[in-house]
This record gives structure tokens, sequence and C-alpha cells, in this order.
């Protein structure tokens, strides 16, 4: 069982960047698509970005295409999230999330997708 835990969260500025980071205890990422989602208000968890750790692939929202980069660090068995020219609009808690590939060209944008949860870390972006 994978267990994950998020990192570098924080208070910052409309135009600033952050970097926030996933790492899993327990067993590697090898072989497993991770994701980030982020939760404003109510139930639901948007989907953020995702990567899958063994092929180069990456699924992006819309909303955060260009401004976001999702990305692996296979010495520290990591996921990081690089946000750039953050908005007001981006403060949530974001949760990093975890599910074996399934499929070498698929990756899944869904949060009942993923099996594997973290705690969340704020990131509250000021006007």
């Amino acid at each position: 069982q994978v267990q994950l835990v998020e990192s570098g969260g924080g208070l910052v500025q409309a135009g600033d960047s952050l970097r926030i980071s996933c790492a899993a205890t327990g067993r590697t990422f090898s072989d497993h698509v991770v994701g980030w989602f982020r939760q404003a208000s109510g139930p639901e968890r948007d989907f953020v970005a995702a990567v899958s750790w063994n092929v180069p692939r990456t699924n992006y929202a819309d909303s955060v295409k260009g401004r976001f980069t999702i990305f692996t660090d296979n010495a520290k068995n990591t996921v990081g999230l690089q946000m750039n020219s953050l908005k007001p609009e981006d403060t949530a808690v974001y949760y990093c999330a975890a599910v074996p590939q399934r499929s070498y060209y698929y990756i899944p944008g869904k949060s009942d997708e993923y099996d594997y949860w973290g705690q969340g870390t704020q990131v509250t972006v000021s006007s």
C-alpha cells in the first residue's frame, strides 16, 4: 500500500510561485500514476495535473496549463507540482493521489479513479 505525504504549501501573493511535493512511503511510485487534486469548497476535489511515473506522459486541467508543471524526482521518490503565476482562485487544499497504472496511454483525471490519497496541504493566494 502506498502512503502519501504532501509538503510545501503556504501563503503567497498573486503572481508568485510555489512548489509543493508529494512523497511516498511504504513503496516507490514505480508503475503508478500520481496526480494532484484541489478542493476549494464543497465536497468535490478538482483535477489539477497527473504524471505517469514510468513513461513521459502528463495530463493537466485547462485552468492550470502553461502555469503549473508536474514533475517526478526518481532519486527522492517524490512528485512535485511547480505552480507559477498563481491566482487567488488557485487557493485550495491540494491533495496528492496515486493509482497503479492500468493503461500505457491513459492518465486518469477523476478523483474516483485514484486509490491512495494524502492528507493535503493548504495553498493560499492573496490578491
